[in-house]
């Protein structure tokens, strides 16, 4: 009875919540452990379709680094990093592609067909739905890297994505990108997810990992904090507080904000229903990461008026 009485409480809990966003478009970069493991991603994807049930209009970008590291082993060819950064070159950008949409794409499309959602796959044998340009990277005396077939995304089809969204189908979004001439650049699946819930004006960007979210400490699982906002993002990233591949997921968190996305989360999708969790309850299991308070608050005279 106790645990029935729990259930319903959580339930309760939640109405305020499925109430406000109904309607609304949260995007969902999934990424890390969940883009690896069937049963995790099966368990993330649930959740979404739970969303998609109670009419929130998600959008999945995602990622695949770990797997396509794993492909260019097996066809013998060894990663090359730049500043943190896979260089592409042709023959790195077909297995990339490849790899993104049979071994990533297509699954989490079929699961959520299973799961009884409506999808619809876009990438670069679909309809690709981001557009970028080649991303150079600063190096030493003012001069620039190259990263190869490395792209920055620059632009976003945002009428495909929220049409999608008023018909019921969830967009499922590889990182792959078309330049302006057609052809094909490997683009980072956080900045895209960025790029996106900016494009389509989101209620929310929520980034998938393997990280409880941002610490105090880096090293310090406990130091977890469950939010901030982008004033104190920025000053825990200029005393190193925040670095190495956190930063990108930041990045794309504080674009969105300044875009006009309400919140951003970070979570980890190792814990289980750890999306509903973050968006149906108070506290959340992540951290969330709001505009600043002044700013906020700007915004939001004209609407109150």
């Amino acid at each position: 009875m106790e645990q029935a009485i729990v259930k319903a409480d959580a339930l309760i809990e939640a109405m305020a919540y499925i109430r406000g966003f109904r309607g609304k478009i949260v995007v969902v970069k999934l990424g890390g452990s969940v883009l690896d493991d069937p049963h995790l991603q099966r368990q993330m994807l649930t959740d979404v379709a739970f969303m998609e049930t109670v009419g929130i209009r998600p959008i999945i970008v995602h990622g695949g680094g770990k797997a396509i590291t794993r492909a260019m082993n097996e066809a013998g060819l060894e990663p090359v990093w730049v500043q943190g950064r896979r260089y592409t070159d042709q023959r790195t950008l077909t297995i990339a592609e490849h790899t993104l949409i049979q071994k990533v794409n297509t699954p989490i499309c079929k699961t959520l067909e299973e799961l009884g959602c409506n999808c619809m796959p876009l990438h670069s044998l679909t309809s690709c739905v981001l557009f970028a340009e080649p991303l150079r990277l600063a190096g030493e005396n003012g001069r620039k890297i190259d990263l190869g077939l490395v792209g920055k995304v620059t632009e976003v089809n945002s009428k495909v994505l929220t049409t999608l969204c008023e018909d019921g189908i969830i967009p499922v979004i590889a990182s792959i990108a078309q330049d302006k001439l057609g052809g094909k650049l490997n683009v980072n699946a956080d900045s895209a997810a960025g790029m996106v819930a900016a494009a389509v004006k989101a209620e929310k960007l929520v980034v998938v990992s393997d990280t409880h979210g941002v610490r105090r400490d880096k090293d310090d699982p406990n130091s977890w904090i469950s939010s901030l906002n982008a004033t104190q993002i920025k000053q825990m990233i200029d005393s190193g507080q925040i670095a190495g591949g956190m930063i990108p997921k930041i990045e794309a968190c504080l674009m969105a904000l300044e875009a006009g996305v309400r919140k951003a989360h970070i979570i980890d999708g190792r814990i289980p229903h750890s999306l509903l969790l973050e968006i149906y309850t108070e506290k959340g299991i992540g951290t969330e990461i709001l505009r600043d308070p002044s700013l906020t608050n700007q915004q939001a005279s004209p609407a109150q008026t």
